[in-house]
């Protein structure tokens, strides 16, 4: 007992002394970017003074230093090289407020020297004051599509820096946790019966997305979603099982994506063969957890992105909100508009002679009761109401190619909405008791 106490004492002792010597500054992080020309010209020796103090961790003093030199030696060659320096000195220490003062002094080195080599650093260094702040992919994604943005820019506006590849293979980890997120909203709404939302997120994260770590589930899921959406929604479904055997042909869905398929009477797609290679590549390369990071990974604050890509062209675009697919289309007959566009109005007396086209819409007794027989056709901007739609009577337009096709159509669009009101389970309670 006694020795064991005597090693935990030797222990704590050893971790102070390791405390004492980094606080110290015994423990020195080099300057990435320091002056290699051995002059001893002043504003030289004024940066090269900040340098040591900012690699011992004296911050602020090295702003002091820097401040002076770029204040009295405002033409001089070591100016952009201050100027750096002391948004380094910010990001170096860190803390919310020292990135925030980092990244809007990184900013204005890219405005003031865009040409120069290092505002591709600068950039990068951006990128990772919003990549270090990111949450997990079941919190708050500000961060997350902040550093997309700015990694993004590292690739567009720098494409020719040596910063270029590890901005991307960021980008692609930053998407692996934005898709996560979006996978994981997905299977909430389809683990809950509401299918149209479901397919909308998921949609959405296969198209964007393509290189999630989980793209085959999600694909999975989204087909799953259109399946029970109705009949009318059979072709999307087919085409998220046939992505799952041409694009990820190693995934363990394979096999049954191919039986969906022939369930459907829908063809069954090739492997891809350069979906295959990488595929293969990522499964190859791909990092594993390890015990301690299961134990430990609930204490980690921000996210796990060791299945993210490392190869492929990450999305250049940011995920935009789409519509979903049960929203009734005017191309499908629903009667709801995707365009607005406006004219000029030449007749000023047409709301008066001529019948509101909204009120047959909303209401076709209540325009039949307005004396119009053509009520339902839209007015134009001049007034003058719009030709009627073509129908299979008047023999302008052919017929529906089969009953089953008219059955389809006219069946109900699919709800979020699957359980009973709760009216009528209040009600079915009472008649219980």
């Amino acid at each position: 007992m006694v020795s064991f106490n005597n090693w935990v004492s030797r222990g704590l002792a050893l971790v102070l002394l390791c405390g004492l010597a980094t606080s110290c500054g015994f423990k020195r992080k080099k300057y990435e970017n320091p002056i290699t020309k051995d002059t001893q010209q002043p504003d030289k020796v004024l940066f090269d003074k900040a340098v040591n103090d900012l690699e011992r961790g004296r911050y602020e003093v090295a702003r002091l230093t820097l401040q002076t030199l770029m204040n009295t030696y405002d033409t001089s060659e070591y100016l952009a090289k201050a100027k750096l320096a002391y948004a380094d000195s910010w990001y170096r220490e860190g803390g919310t407020h020292g990135l925030a003062q980092a990244e809007a002094e990184y900013k204005d080195f890219i405005l003031f020297y865009p040409t120069m080599e290092e505002s591709a650093e600068a950039q990068e260094k951006v990128c990772m004051i919003h990549f270090k702040q990111m949450e997990k992919p079941d919190r708050d994604m500000t961060q997350a599509l902040r550093a997309e943005d700015e990694c993004r820019n590292v690739v567009v506006q720098f494409p020719n820096s040596k910063f270029a590849p590890e901005a991307a293979q960021r980008l692609r980890e930053i998407q692996e946790v934005l898709a996560e997120g979006e996978m994981r909203r997905g299977q909430f709404y389809h683990a809950k019966g509401s299918y149209p939302a479901a397919a909308n997120r998921l949609q959405g994260l296969v198209d964007q997305y393509p290189l999630y770590s989980q793209a085959d589930q999600a694909n999975w899921d989204l087909g799953d979603s259109y399946s029970k959406m109705g009949p009318r929604f059979r072709s999307k479904a087919g085409e998220s099982y046939a992505r799952i055997v041409r694009d990820y042909p190693l995934s363990p869905l394979v096999d049954n994506a191919k039986k969906k398929l022939e369930s459907l009477e829908l063809p069954v797609p090739e492997a891809d063969p350069v979906a295959y290679n990488r595929m293969k590549f990522e499964l190859e390369n791909r990092e594993k957890m390890g015990m301690l990071g299961h134990a430990f990974g609930i204490l980690k604050r921000g996210p796990d992105v060791r299945a993210a890509a490392k190869s492929g062209n990450p999305a250049m675009t940011s995920l935009r909100p789409s519509i979903p697919a049960s929203v009734p289309l005017a191309a499908q007959g629903g009667g709801l508009a995707t365009e607005v566009t406006g004219a000029q109005v030449t007749d000023s007396t047409a709301l008066d002679k001529n019948p509101d086209a909204r009120l047959a819409t909303q209401n076709p007794a209540a325009g039949a009761a307005a004396g119009t027989t053509d009520a339902a056709a839209p007015a134009t901007p001049n007034g003058t109401a719009a030709p009627a739609p073509a129908t299979a009577e008047s023999g302008t337009a052919p017929a529906a190619s089969s009953a089953d096709q008219a059955s389809t159509d006219q069946q109900p669009v699919p709800s979020n909405h699957t359980g009973k009101p709760k009216k009528q389970k209040k009600q079915k309670k009472e008649k219980s008791q």
